[in-house]
């Protein structure tokens, strides 16, 4: 696969980044080389390498769905610098 200057240009644009003549050149070098070392990729002959992990294999770790505030308000309100009754206080940001 190779980019064209324009599709490199398109890409740039998406991206916000102003380039030249000369950059959009170099960038489009850069990108075909980098899509050269990917297509090499699928050279690699990978029949009888088993796969390192995939969603058959992975198993989520199911828990209880509950909300719950933890029942640790004292314990987290004691790291507070300041506080108010059961709040945090923090210095005002805005004016």
């Amino acid at each position: 696969m190779s980019l064209d200057t324009r599709t490199v240009r398109r890409i740039a644009k998406l991206a916000r980044i102003g380039l030249d003549d000369r950059e959009a050149e170099g960038l489009r070098q850069e990108l075909d080389g980098i899509l050269g070392w990917v297509e090499q990729l699928n050279e690699v002959d990978i029949t009888d390498v088993p796969p390192m992990i995939g969603t058959g294999l992975a198993r989520p770790r199911v828990r209880e769905d509950a909300v719950t505030d933890g029942d640790r308000r004292e314990d987290v309100l004691a790291n507070a610098p300041e506080r108010e009754g059961p709040f945090f206080t923090v210095p005002k940001v805005v004016e």
